[in-house]
C-alpha cells in the first residue's frame, strides 16, 4: 500500500508507490476459464495408420467468432495433434512442440538423418503428459484436451509399423485406445465409433466415419460447425487436408412441424 508522509505545516500527501511494491500488489494472475474455444477433436485408428478429425470453428462464448481455425497440426513427420479447448493454448503446445522438433535436428549427429531423430507420437505424447501436469501444479493448466497420433519408434530408431493414439487432458490424465474423442464428441460420437469400429477398418471406412459423426455433431452441438478438417498419418508420413465443407440434410420431419401443437413456427 502507499505510504502517508506527513509534511510541514500539516498538509499531508500521499507518495507514489515503488514499482515493486505495484507488483505486490498486482499479484500473480493466472487464466482461470478458457476464452476462444475449439470443440471435439476425434481420432480412430484403422487397417494402415491413424486419422483425425475436427471441425475449423473457434468460438467467442456463444459467438462463432473464428470459422477457418485449423486444430489438426503436423509436429514432424510422424506425429499428428489435435486439440479442443482454448485456442491460444493449442497454439503455444503448437509451439513447444516445434521447437523441440527444430533443436532436435540441429543437434542431430547428420541433418540428413532426420527420420531418425525425430520424436515418435508415444513419445510427445508422454512429454505432453509431463507439460500438463507441471502446469497443473503451478495453477496455470493449459486449458486443452490434446490427441496425439502416430507411430511408435523401435529400438535402432527407426519407425515402427505399430500405429499409436493418446490423448492428455489439461491437469494431466493421459490414455491410449483405438479410438478417442474430446469434448462433446466423448458424449454423441464416441458411442458411434464404438459401434461401427473395427481394427481392420480401410481408410475410406474410417473417413465415412469420422465424417459422419462430425455431421452428427454438427446437428447436434452448438459450438461445431461443418466445414472440417481430416489428416492422418501412415508410414509415408502425415497429411493434413485442407477445410472443406460437410453435406448436410435437414428435411427431417421433425425440423419442418410444428412444435409444441400451437400452430406457430415452433418458437416460444
Amino acid at each position: 500500500m502507499a505510504s502517508l508522509s506527513l509534511q510541514a505545516g500539516g498538509s499531508s500527501s500521499r507518495a507514489l508507490p515503488s514499482e515493486s511494491t505495484v507488483s505486490a500488489m498486482s499479484g500473480t494472475e493466472r487464466t482461470t476459464r478458457p476464452i476462444t474455444t475449439g470443440t471435439s477433436v476425434l481420432g480412430i485408428k484403422y487397417r494402415n495408420g491413424v486419422m483425425l478429425a475436427a471441425d475449423t470453428l473457434v468460438s467467442y462464448g456463444s459467438l462463432a467468432k473464428y470459422k477457418n481455425a485449423k486444430r489438426l497440426l503436423s509436429i514432424n513427420s510422424r506425429t499428428l495433434v489435435g486439440g479442443s479447448g482454448e485456442y491460444s493454448d493449442l497454439q503455444s503446445i503448437s509451439d513447444l512442440l516445434r521447437a523441440n522438433a527444430l533443436a532436435d535436428r540441429c543437434t542431430a549427429d547428420s541433418l540428413y538423418e532426420e527420420d531418425n531423430n525425430e520424436e515418435c507420437a508415444k513419445e510427445v505424447w508422454s512429454y505432453l503428459r509431463a507439460v500438463m501436469y507441471q502446469r497443473r501444479n503451478k495453477m496455470n493448466p493449459l486449458w486443452n484436451d490434446v490427441v496425439v497420433a502416430g507411430f511408435s519408434q523401435n529400438p535402432d530408431g527407426t519407425t515402427s509399423d505399430k500405429p499409436f493414439l493418446g490423448i492428455v487432458d489439461k491437469i494431466g490424465t493421459a490414455y491410449e485406445d483405438d479410438i478417442l474423442a474430446t469434448g462433446f464428441g466423448g458424449y454423441i460420437a464416441l458411442p458411434l465409433m464404438r459401434e461401427k469400429y473395427r481394427p481392420d477398418m480401410e481408410e475410406g471406412e474410417a473417413r465415412a466415419l469420422l465424417e459422419d459423426c462430425l455431421r452428427i455433431l454438427f446437428y447436434r452441438d452448438c459450438r461445431a460447425l461443418n466445414r472440417v478438417q481430416i489428416a492422418k498419418v501412415t508410414e509415408d508420413g502425415v497429411l493434413v487436408s485442407d477445410p472443406y465443407e460437410l453435406d448436410t440434410y435437414w428435411d427431417f420431419k421433425g425440423y419442418q412441424s410444428n412444435k409444441g401443437e400451437m400452430g406457430t413456427d415452433g418458437g416460444w
